[in-house]
């Protein structure tokens, strides 16, 4: 199959084939059920370590999976969301944030745990509920100048803040962005996708033949965002660059991805488009990679689309960190500058027959790599689909 032309109207408003500098991406922190840091979870996944185990947080004995990827000691304190507890440890990994960068969060849910408590009859704050508590919440903590906004675009939502964030730099209207994302493992997610039969009873495989499903999981992760010249002028060394983004709706179904891929190949022709980049050009691929029989294959269809019979690494965390949700995008963004600085492709957790297409290209083993260029993307309900090109 040949691979697509990428030089085609990207139609989503951001900067085309047209020049800009690259955005540097000066810090980064995240939490997750691997490790209360980037580097332990780093650490962890190389291990091939899982973090999806039984769930003891809530009853599961009614649904269709009894395991998830829970921070195990991230408790509700005085009635507020589990996400006050989990945004307070995700701060203490990072530098400075610049009192004026414009926030963009994302989320899915934000502190839906209080509804649960609330319906329960339970005392609990009912404004953690509304995804606006998300921006609130973090500048305050941080002193930031700025209330935010939030991006809630299903499980892509922080790849498109990271865009939102890059295109605002590479536009001018601001020199920093700081993206925040945090999504919970709670019953109203658990029991929702329950009822979409999309959890799986093992731990999830991604790119597997026999694969079930998904594992759902929880974390947190920030990415501070700067234009070249305000990263020199402060002296702050990037940990790497996004240099091309792009996102697409495929307008198919309500929870199903359009089996062609033809949202995602748009998405990441559009991100190699403004990044200038050829598909030769990527090193490897941080795939969305759910376990789903659908979201998987249709990933690869896409992949085939763009980068013909190429055998291009790619890999998935998400057996090793769960499904985070609208939080997997920043997560996956931070762990791929870990695969850029230390040339190295992490193990997918949970292959171990790979389903014929990502025979070659998908291993359960760390593979090494030679190239400055990751391509990472995600796809959420609704048929969204977002790519970025990070370049270390």
């Amino acid at each position: 199959m040949s691979t697509v032309e990428l030089f085609s109207d990207p139609g989503n408003g951001n900067l085309g084939s047209g020049k800009h500098n690259p955005i540097r991406i000066t810090d980064a922190a995240m939490i997750t059920a691997l490790g209360d840091n980037l580097q332990e979870t780093w650490r962890q996944i190389l291990r091939g370590v899982t973090a999806v185990r039984p769930v003891s947080r809530f009853p599961v004995d009614n649904y269709s999976s009894r395991l998830a990827a829970c921070i195990e000691d991230l408790k509700p304190s005085g009635g507020r969301s589990m996400t006050h507890a989990l945004v307070d440890r995700l701060f203490g990994d990072m530098g400075p944030v610049p009192p004026d960068a414009f926030l963009i969060t994302a989320t899915t849910k934000a502190g839906i745990d209080n509804l649960e408590l609330l319906c329960r009859g339970y005392p609990a704050h009912a404004q953690d509920i509304l995804l606006s508590s998300i921006p609130d919440m973090i500048s305050e903590k941080l002193g930031m100048r700025t209330g935010g906004i939030n991006i809630s675009a299903s499980c892509a939502s922080s790849t498109v803040a990271l865009a939102r964030g890059a295109g605002m730099i590479a536009q001018r209207k601001t020199e920093a962005v700081l993206v925040c994302c945090v999504d919970l493992v709670t019953e109203f997610i658990f029991s929702g996708f329950s009822a979409l039969k999309a959890l799986s009873p093992i731990p999830c495989q991604p790119f597997d033949r026999d694969r079930q499903g998904l594992s759902v999981g929880e974390g947190a992760a920030a990415l501070l965002l700067m234009s070249e010249e305000r990263a020199k002028r402060e002296d702050r060394p990037p940990l790497g660059t996004i240099q091309g983004w792009g996102m697409a709706n495929d307008a198919s179904h309500i929870t199903a991805p359009a089996k062609s891929g033809r949202g995602l190949v748009q998405a990441i022709s559009q991100a190699l488009r403004m990044a200038q980049k050829q598909p030769e050009e990527i090193t490897a691929i941080n795939a969305h990679g759910t376990g789903t029989i659908y979201n998987d294959l249709m990933e690869l269809t896409a992949f085939r689309q763009i980068f013909g019979e190429r055998k291009i690494p790619i890999y998935s965390v998400k057996g090793a960190v769960g499904h985070c949700l609208g939080a997997a995008g920043g997560i996956e963004a931070a762990l791929g500058l870990k695969t850029l600085s230390a040339q190295l492709i992490p193990p997918t957790a949970g292959l171990v027959t790979p389903m014929e297409e990502a025979i070659g290209r998908v291993s359960s083993e760390s593979v090494t790599i030679s190239g400055d260029t990751l391509l990472t993307t995600n796809s959420g309900f609704g048929g969204i689909n977002a790519a970025l090109v990070l370049v270390s």
